[in-house]
């Protein structure tokens, strides 16, 4: 999922935009973080979720809530199904701005920003459990000096990787398809 969550003037559809507390704190949980791969791929209901993820119906449910609340997905439609109503939710990776320019580019990090990042530590934890070993898999993790031109340039090649992954993903367990991880956090830090 590509999290774009540094834009406080998203508007995720009509109606004032959320809250940038809002936003991240809805992304900071583990469980919305699946949901959003999930959602990445095509557009599925509470009780979908819920069997994919093991969680209770209930449980998926207030997890969509949040991130609807948060403006982080959308309604995608609503089915009849047995009698009551279920609403399919979706997540569009391109809605997200890659860098916003009201954000100034010597801002710290919040307390918000540091809760986020510790979910994505716990998901990526998660997701090592299910490594397969074996050719193809790929690891870097570095902290660098570099030229701010070579800094917007591979930003840029690394987002884009990013987009095609997103527009790649299909639903869980699609024949001929195979589960991967994807976890890329490139960001400036404080001298």
């Amino acid at each position: 999922m590509s999290l774009g969550v540094d834009d406080p003037e998203h508007e995720p559809g009509a109606g004032d935009a959320p809250d940038p507390t809002a936003r991240l704190r809805a992304l900071a949980h583990p469980v919305r973080m699946r949901i959003l791969s999930l959602l990445t791929a095509s557009a599925l209901t509470a009780a979908e979720i819920a069997r994919e993820l093991d969680l209770t119906h209930a449980n998926a449910s207030y997890h969509l809530r949040h991130l609807l609340a948060a403006g982080l997905i959308e309604v995608a439609g609503e089915e009849r199904i047995r009698g009551g109503a279920a609403k399919r939710y979706r997540y569009d990776p391109a809605r997200q701005p890659d860098q916003p320019a009201s954000t100034p580019a010597d801002s710290r990090a919040t307390s918000d920003h540091r809760l986020l990042y510790d979910a994505l530590a716990a998901e990526l934890r998660r997701r090592a459990h299910h490594l397969r070993r074996g050719p193809g898999n790929f690891l870097t993790d570095a902290e660098f000096w570099i030229d701010p031109e070579t800094w917007d340039e591979i930003r840029n090649t690394i987002a884009e990787a990013s987009a095609r992954l997103h527009h790649a993903a299909r639903p869980p367990h699609t024949p001929g398809t195979a589960r991967v991880s994807a976890t890329v956090a490139l960001f400036r830090m404080q001298d």
